[in-house]
């Protein structure tokens, strides 16, 4: 049985787990190491079932305890070369992943890792590089798309045949408009390489949600600028405009931002 768990998702750090009985796969390690003992203790969960580690960027909120988490438990980290650099610059990952950890991915090339065969693709993001990753285990498949500034042709494939989908839901267009950022951070968090609107985000599942699409999360949603029950909301009234319905064709949830989710069983 494969199944998912947030454990952070938002600018204070993000986190993702996805294991099965014999393995375990850590997507981004955003969120403190001490955070996430206290968490897997919470669930049940060891942390020495962590097999390896990959990773979409090299932003704070998604690597700042990717050293610590490899270091201490020796588990390889996945990402592109170019993403590997980034966190070997960046100030804010105080313990580096040591160089005998690191192991790379190429976008459009699938990989077996562990039990879970992954496919980087390109994501548009301010970042040094950024991917999401489509995720095949057990018969199942899982994309991640977070951190997007917006949707591209090859996503929208990955989504139209995907069973699971994390998508980033980051902020409404018209909190942001009237909200306290400088107008160069309104500019950057709704350009072309930054983040997915409330709006965005409906767009790219009514135009390409599959048949077998099973469950969708939203993920990263900006404190300032968004509200779980706003992204549900707007994005649910979007869908039901086409003609999807929410909870009926697939299931519609928010990941919150410093609490862990439940365990979900993806099947």
């Amino acid at each position: 049985m494969l199944r998912f768990i947030s454990i952070g998702s938002g600018s204070s750090g993000n986190c993702y787990v996805l294991y099965t009985e014999t393995d375990c796969l850590v997507i981004d390690c955003g969120v403190g190491i001490r955070l996430m003992k206290k968490h897997f203790h919470n669930y049940g969960l060891q942390m020495s079932m962590i097999r390896n580690i990959i990773i979409t960027h090299d932003h704070a909120d998604h690597v700042k305890s990717v050293g610590s988490l490899s270091g201490d438990y020796k588990i390889p980290v996945y990402a592109t070369k170019l993403v590997h650099s980034g966190i070997e610059k960046n100030w804010c990952v105080r313990r580096k992943v040591d160089l005998a950890m690191v192991r790379y991915v190429e976008k459009g090339k699938t990989i077996e890792i562990g039990e879970f065969n992954v496919t980087p693709f390109e994501v548009p993001h301010d970042s040094t590089d950024c991917v999401g990753y489509y995720i095949e285990s057990e018969g199942v498949s899982l994309t991640i798309v977070t951190d997007c500034g917006h949707v591209t042709e090859e996503i929208k494939n990955y989504i139209s045949h995907t069973n699971f989908l994390i998508i980033e839901a980051n902020h409404e267009l018209e909190k942001l408009a009237v909200g306290p950022y400088p107008k160069f951070l309104k500019d950057r968090i709704s350009g072309p390489n930054g983040h997915l609107s409330n709006a965005d985000c409906a767009r790219a599942l009514v135009e390409n949600a599959n048949p077998d699409l099973n469950c969708v999360w939203l993920c990263h949603l900006s404190d300032e600028n968004n509200h779980p029950e706003l992204a549900r909301k707007t994005i649910e009234s979007i869908l039901l405009d086409r003609g999807l319905i929410p909870s009926k064709d697939f299931g519609l949830e928010v990941l919150k931002r410093s609490t862990p989710s439940e365990i979900y069983e993806l099947m």
